[in-house]
Order: structure tokens, then C-alpha cells, then sequence
């Protein structure tokens, strides 16, 4: 067991560190040490933005990785970059956080997961949404068995516009542009990671996976891979969709990304739905409950987005002071990451995806 604060390199100070820094600047067990950025001046005014007077700013993560006063690592950078810099700070020794998707393919995926194991040490691909409190307490009510067995779930992730969003750099656009980089398109792939991790959380891995991908032109130029939609089958008879759409004059209430994310989970014997995640429309409660003709709504839930990051992060350094396994671990992570890549597959082809692995022996026909 730790007592000493782990110290804690953030390798990436886009946009999205921000959220993941709050947790590590108001718990104890965690310390901001070092922020490593190509860009120093980014760097500096992130240091000077969260009250950090003595940490380290560095722009070469080689020299970062050699300090020995560096504990662990969250890395934040671009998708393409996860794979050599996870190798290096597992190589280096390091405890390791990885923004999702851990990587562009299963094949780098397969890399990592070996390294991971082979290091043994602490790893974790950072995934937000499956903290979201409403998600929690719906996770805790079907364990409960408050709609009986689940059945299938819906998924709507719904962009659009807001007056009150936060301005996201250009440059944090223009790479989820290029597949070479990302890996995917910004809202099936990226972002849609959460969705297939919400779904992963409650109704496991799936058999089949059948996409059509649409596309797009954004307000500010961008291509957008809407609009979709993904289905996808369980074992045991149950199904699940995702669909993506982007609404060019919605309006949405958000302090975060233009993003609104609603969730439905049907059971035998009952009906839970998850509203809100990113942003939200209008003021319906945070989480709803149908159960033997009886409505059920809890507003009593913190649903602010930066909430989900806070839990994840604090979930994390409970586990590296008081033992225990992360969530996502490297091998949870592939399985997901194989999820959203059945969906390209998927779209590329036109075909389902029989899905008859999520690891090394992955396979699609």
C-alpha cells in the first residue's frame, strides 16, 4: 500500500486535460508534477491556469520518461501517438493512463497488451463515461434487478451547436481529420468510443456488428461520419443500436463539447433511461425508471461531464494506493476498441461482422 503521493506527468496539455486534471489537483493521493508538450508555452499556461508554481515543463517525452521523480504518466495525445508512447513509458518503468481509443488497430492493440502484461505494472485506457453518475446508478439498479434481464439498448449520440460550448483549439480538429492519425471518424470511432463502452458496461461483448457510416459537412468545414448508425447483437437473444447524428442548428446546453447523449436500456421486466452526458436538451431528469406501470426519476445525480473524469481518475488512484484492477484494463480496452472497429468494418464492407474474438484472434467475415 502507497502513502506517498503518486506523482503524476501529464504528457498532452490539449483542450481535454483540463477535465483530467481536476481530480489529481484536489486528492491527496495524487500530485501534478510535470507537464510534457511539444508546445512549452501550452504547457506553461496550463501550469499557470491550475495553480502549479513548481512543476516540470518539458516538450521531449524521452527525457520526461527518465525522470525518476515521475511515478506514472497520463498520456493525451493524438491516436497515433498512444502505441509509441505507451511502449516507452512502460518500458521506462512507469504506472500508465492512456486517453481512449487505446489505439488505431488491433494489431497495435495486440503490441500494447503484450507489453502491458509482460511490464506488469499499473495500466490503465482512460474511459469517462462508465463513471458518469446517472450511468452508476442505472449500472446499480439493473444489478439489482429493477428491469429484470437487459434486453437490448439504445444509444443516441447527438451533436449540434451551443452558445456556452468551450472553444476547442483548430489544431485538436485538424488531426481527427486525417484516418492516418485517428484512426476513425470524430464521432463513430472517437468519440463514439464511449457508446461502445456504455454498451460493453452493460450488455458485454457482441456477436455481430453491422454500421452504415455516413458523412457529413460541419458548421466550421469539418467532415463528420454522420449521420450512422451501428446494431449490434448479444449473446442470449439481445441487441443493442447506436445511432449518430449531427443536427447543424440544435442547440444545446452544454459548458463542454455540442453533444447531447441519451441512453435506453430495456429489461423483462422494465425500462431505464440515461439522459444527459456531454451537454443536454432542455431539463429532463438525469435518469428514469419504468417498472410494473410506475415512473421513477432521479434528479438527486451530479451530471456534470467533468464529474465522469473526477470518478475515473479517483477510481484509479484508489486502486494504485489500495490494490485492486482498473477499469479500463488493456485487454477490456482491446475488447472495445474491437467493438468500434467491427463497426468500420462493418461500413466499409457492407456486411455484418461476425465478431469471434475481441484480441489476438480477432476475426470478421
Amino acid at each position: 500500500m502507497s502513502t506517498s503521493p503518486i506523482r503524476v506527468a501529464i504528457v498532452g496539455t490539449g483542450r481535454i486535460s483540463d477535465l483530467h486534471a481536476i481530480e489529481y489537483l484536489q486528492n491527496p493521493r495524487g500530485e501534478i508534477v510535470a507537464l510534457c508538450d511539444l508546445d512549452t508555452s501550452l504547457a506553461t499556461d496550463r501550469a499557470n491556469k491550475w495553480g502549479l508554481e513548481d512543476v516540470v515543463i518539458e516538450d521531449d517525452l524521452d527525457a520526461l520518461l527518465a525522470r525518476q521523480d515521475v511515478d506514472m504518466v497520463e498520456i493525451l495525445l493524438p491516436h497515433h501517438l498512444h502505441l509509441p508512447a505507451g511502449l516507452k513509458a512502460i518500458a521506462a518503468g512507469k504506472i500508465v493512463s492512456m486517453q481512449k481509443p487505446m489505439c488505431r488497430s488491433m494489431t497495435e492493440a495486440n503490441e500494447l497488451v503484450t507489453a502491458v502484461e509482460a511490464a506488469d505494472r499499473p495500466f490503465k485506457v482512460f474511459e469517462n463515461f462508465i463513471f458518469y453518475p446517472p450511468v452508476s446508478k442505472a449500472k446499480q439498479l439493473i444489478e439489482d434487478g429493477a428491469i429484470g434481464t437487459p434486453l437490448s439498448i439504445r444509444l443516441k449520440s447527438n451533436a449540434g451547436i451551443s452558445k456556452t460550448a468551450w472553444k476547442v483549439p483548430e489544431s485538436a480538429n485538424a488531426w481527427r481529420q486525417q484516418p492516418s492519425q485517428s484512426g476513425g471518424g470524430p464521432m463513430v470511432f472517437d468519440d463514439g468510443h464511449h457508446k461502445f463502452a456504455l454498451a460493453w458496461h452493460f450488455m458485454g461483448n457482441p456477436e455481430e456488428v453491422h454500421a452504415f457510416i455516413g458523412s457529413t459537412q460541419a458548421a466550421d468545414g469539418s467532415i463528420l461520419d454522420a449521420q450512422s448508425i451501428v446494431s449490434f447483437r448479444f449473446p442470449g437473444n439481445r441487441i443493442g443500436n447506436l445511432e449518430v447524428v449531427y443536427s447543424p442548428e440544435l442547440e444545446i446546453m452544454t459548458r463542454h463539447y455540442p453533444q447531447d447523449d441519451r441512453v435506453e436500456i430495456t429489461g423483462t421486466k422494465g425500462v431505464i433511461w440515461i439522459n444527459c452526458g456531454h451537454g443536454r436538451l432542455g431539463d429532463p431528469p438525469p435518469l428514469s425508471l419504468y417498472r410494473d406501470g410506475n415512473t421513477t426519476t432521479f434528479y438527486d445525480l451530479a451530471t456534470g461531464w467533468e464529474e465522469s473524469f473526477v470518478l475515473s481518475t479517483r477510481h484509479y488512484l484508489d486502486v494504485l494506493t489500495n490494490g485492486g484492477v482498473p477499469v479500463l484494463t488493456a485487454a477490456e480496452a482491446r475488447q472495445i476498441l474491437g467493438f468500434a472497429l467491427a463497426a468500420e468494418d462493418s461500413a466499409r464492407t457492407g456486411m455484418p461482422v461476425a465478431v469471434t474474438g475481441l484480441g489476438e484472434d480477432f476475426e470478421s467475415n
